[in-house]
């Protein structure tokens, strides 16, 4: 009997020392957020208005996060309120904030900045906008009347936020994704590579707006911001950012934004503040392409080339990719050695890295070949399933310490 007792009082003993599932997370470890700050740049975490109601996961963005990024509420096809769009006796769009304002409200609350994302997006975007009265059944409307509703659009919006959550919203992505990579998806001799085509379908924004759209949209959006007297960022955002030959394209649209309004006095006006550079990193849904250390250089490199243009960067989406589980330790390896970079590029005075937006920061059991599955990866995660700190977070959090 004495030794039974001994034996379940070891067991006790056992499992008092192992945290139950979740716990982990639980731990007073610093935030990293904390751990970044005297390198200049924010942590940036996904919040979806599903994961409002994720108690658990709303702690953890609070205790390693000073940013984050609504995925889809704060895009257009989220925002515009189609019937009441309709009965507008202005003709302007008129918006739905609904879901988007209790998780700005949230941000608030927890004292976290928010990335406004996006004001315009050709991908998924309402086709009735771009008709006449709102309405399908009738024809496209001309470039001027698409204009003025995006100006409409972009100033309610800015506005909106900024009056109603004053200094929540640092920065705004104002075009996303307008570089094309395929080249039956651009025009032929187009040094921008500016999308006419996605996925076989036409970028709305420059059928119908034109083909200097994004021009146009950035002026909206800096007009809004000076109106406001706000302190708001003007991102461009776009995948594959550090990637030679699709930064080269970037930048020339960058330049032609940079180059396209000018002040009473004849200046230019620097309509665009930075670029969000998506982190995508690896093979979309393959192991292959992953984790191979020469990506790292080449982001660094093009962090400082469009420093050179005045620009800042943020990392705005980024998902170290992982799609074998037996390659864990290389994937924290890799995620240690990418924080040592973005570490490095601080100067001891400033950082031309503003913020890292990690899209892909918990591991997902979305099934092979589903969007997030290919998106993110089933093992790219800082984080588990169960939001338990993996060996990446841990070398992670002590790369930020060395």
């Amino acid at each position: 009997m004495k030794k039974l007792l001994a034996l379940i009082s070891i067991c006790a003993l056992v499992c008092a020392c192992i945290p139950a599932l979740g716990e982990e997370s639980a731990t007073e470890l610093a935030g990293l957020y904390t751990l970044a700050a005297p390198y200049g740049f924010k942590m940036g975490a996904p919040l979806s208005f599903n994961q409002m109601r994720d108690q658990n996961y709303l702690n953890f963005v609070k205790q390693h996060f000073n940013s984050i990024t609504t995925t889809n509420e704060m895009k257009a096809y989220s925002l515009l309120d189609e019937k009441a769009t309709k009965a507008a006796a202005d003709g302007m769009p008129r918006m739905n904030y609904w879901a988007a304002d209790q998780m700005v409200a949230w941000a608030q609350e927890n004292g976290i900045g928010v990335r406004g994302h996006v004001l315009v997006w050709d991908a998924y975007m309402t086709d009735w906008y771009f008709h006449e009265d709102f309405d399908v059944k009738k024809p496209y409307a001309d470039a001027e009347t698409i204009k003025a509703r995006t100006e409409y659009y972009i100033t309610e919006v800015v506005t909106h936020f900024e009056e109603k959550f004053p200094g929540v919203v640092y920065c705004w992505d104002v075009v996303n994704e307008a570089v094309a990579d395929g080249e039956n998806e651009y025009a032929a001799g187009d040094p921008r590579h500016l999308r006419t085509m996605r996925g076989g379908a036409v970028n709305a924004f420059r059928e119908y707006m034109g083909d200097d759209y994004v021009c146009w949209a950035f002026l909206y959006a800096k007009n809004a911001v000076e109106a406001l007297g706000a302190d708001i960022k003007l991102y461009y955002n776009d995948y594959n950012a550090y990637f030679p030959e699709k930064a080269e394209a970037i930048r020339t649209l960058i330049d032609e934004v940079n180059y396209f309004a000018q002040s009473d006095y004849g200046e230019f006006r620097q309509l665009c503040d930075g670029i969000g550079m998506q982190g995508y990193i690896g093979g979309y849904g393959v192991q292959e392409g992953c984790l191979v250390d020469s990506h790292i250089g080449m982001i660094h490199d093009e962090i400082l080339n469009y420093a050179a243009m005045g620009l800042e960067v943020q990392i705005t989406e980024m998902a170290v990719r992982n799609f074998e589980l037996d390659q864990a330790d290389k994937h924290a390896t890799f995620y240690a050695d990418l924080f040592r970079m973005f570490k490095g590029l601080y100067d001891g005075e400033s950082n031309p890295l503003k913020a890292v937006s990690i899209w892909g920061v918990q591991d997902t059991n979305a099934p092979k070949g589903n969007y997030v599955y290919n998106l993110n990866s089933p093992y790219g995660g800082l984080v588990d399933l169960r939001l338990n700190y993996k060996d990446a977070f841990y070398r992670v959090h002590e790369a930020l310490q060395e």
